[in-house]
């Protein structure tokens, strides 16, 4: 049933909570793992043109960091990882990767960095919306 598990991550406390769910449902399932972690264009609006590419350096660093942590805890547990930094929307980049993946189950906090939460909305809410597949959200009280 679950062959394939999408892990979005933003390097959150939270994301890490949702990608250790994400993980023992790969381990039990004996699925692969993909990591996603999307550097969100919306950011650079607001930037003048000289800040631009030194805030998306930053940004790409931060989710090569969160993508890497991620995949390797999953390889730690034997399972197969794949990796993907993308820009763009969040919530469009994690649907549609889920449906040219072949994604069987996409799991995902339900609140990730201050900025998308208080701002720009919740990218989980659009991704469970719009998702083709199944989508488990870890909310912010749920332990290990």
């Amino acid at each position: 049933m679950y062959d394939t598990v999408l892990v979005p991550t933003d390097g959150s406390e939270q994301a890490a909570v949702a990608a250790t769910h994400a993980i023992d449902i790969a381990e039990t399932r004996s699925a692969a793992v993909h990591v996603l972690s999307v550097v969100d264009d919306r950011a650079f609006l607001v930037l003048g043109d000289d800040r631009i590419e030194a805030v998306r350096e930053d940004l790409q660093a931060n989710a090569h960091e969160a993508v890497d942590t991620v995949a390797t805890e999953a390889s730690g547990k034997g399972l197969d990882v794949e990796t993907k930094i993308e820009t763009g929307h969040p919530a469009e980049c994690i649907v549609d990767y889920a449906g040219t993946h072949d994604v069987d189950l996409i799991v995902m906090g339900t609140s990730g960095n201050e900025y998308e939460r208080n701002v720009v909305g919740s990218v989980s809410q659009r991704v469970v919306r719009e998702a083709p597949v199944p989508v488990l959200t870890v909310g912010p009280d749920v332990d290990d």
